[in-house]
């Protein structure tokens, strides 16, 4: 297998998990379904467990997820020069993630969230700083770009993430939407799609670009190649993930839980990153199936979204305990 240039873009955060105590808060569920966290107002609050993670987000947990994996990668990303910033790319540099095409602003802060979490869910807090989100000249010339979330504010810096793909035909996009890239719209996004190696949805979101039924998977799959997309892939939570390269569409389950699951916080993340990954070095995407669940799983048994990466050999040393009916399957 070859070893590609992979160049993350996105944004970056530090955050604190703060584990609540059960005995002090309360989930109901209000008429409409949905889950509600409450507890007093105003009350002083014990909680069992405070952990901080560094550099997380989409693209830096990609990048994190691929280096482990033996590839070579950068991350492109915006954050301030205060002790946060500091520190997050003390922590990539740890994890061999090239850190030089990081943009430190100075003077400004760096995003920073908290999550309230609740048995094996959490509640974010978020706040993302504003920086000038201006595209450069990457380092080093990259064989793919993994796109992931960015803020509200950056549509000039796809632009030029856009031409700067254009001028570079040989790269190769791998393309995780993110919030807002779901609210500007499949006409706005368009040229992603169609320029995107790699796609990866979650059901309800490829409902919601393509159009389609959320139902229907063979709808949902051949409106994302109809935008373009090489190659499709769709994830269903526990109900596992399906991926088409225009001439088949595979079914994947999921990898068994070795234990009940810590923390669901990063495992979409993961399973995208290894995903591409495995593609990235010209392996099948029978074999990018059986990889990325893996990883996905061993995350969740972890707290925040890089703790349970594996390596290679680790992921391998499971695919060896595989269960028989692990494999993927035409749909």
């Amino acid at each position: 297998m070859n070893n590609p240039r992979i160049l993350c873009v996105g944004d970056i955060i530090s955050g604190s998990f703060i584990t609540l105590s059960k005995d002090f808060v309360e989930v109901t569920t209000d008429d409409k379904g949905y889950k509600r966290l409450s507890f007093e107002l105003g009350a002083k609050l014990p909680y069992e467990s405070l952990d901080i993670v560094r550099a997380v987000e989409c693209a830096p947990n990609a990048a994190v997820s691929m280096s482990r994996l033996g590839l070579d990668v950068s991350l492109m990303s915006w954050l301030g020069d205060d002790n946060v910033g500091q520190e997050a790319v003390a922590y990539l540099q740890q994890q061999g993630v090239h850190t030089d095409d990081l943009v430190m602003e100075q003077g400004k802060g760096s995003s920073y969230h908290f999550y309230l979490r609740y048995g094996a869910d959490r509640t974010k807090l978020q706040r993302f700083e504003d920086y000038s989100y201006q595209w450069h000249e990457p380092s080093q010339k990259p064989d793919w770009i993994y796109l992931g979330v960015l803020g509200e504010q950056t549509w000039p810096l796809h632009e030029a993430i856009l031409q700067y793909l254009n001028d570079n035909p040989d790269i190769k996009l791998a393309f995780q939407p993110g919030m807002y890239h779901l609210i500007w719209g499949t006409e706005k996004m368009a040229p992603f799609y169609k320029r995107a190696e790699i796609v990866v949805l979650n059901r309800e979101e490829a409902a919601k670009v393509t159009g389609r039924e959320r139902g229907d998977i063979a709808g949902l799959i051949a409106g994302m190649h109809e935008l373009g997309v090489t190659t499709a892939v769709i994830t269903d939570g526990p109900d596992g993930a399906y991926a088409s390269d225009g001439q088949r569409t595979l079914f994947m389950p999921i990898y068994p839980d070795i234990k009940e699951p810590l923390d669901r916080t990063g495992a979409g993340d993961a399973f995208a990153s290894t995903l591409t990954a495995v593609l990235a070095r010209g392996e099948s995407l029978e074999s990018a199936l059986t990889w990325a669940p893996i990883n996905s799983m061993n995350v969740s048994q972890y707290l925040g979204a890089q703790e349970g990466l594996l390596t290679e050999q680790q992921l391998q040393d499971f695919l060896g305990r595989a269960p028989e009916d692990y494999k993927p399957r035409p749909l």
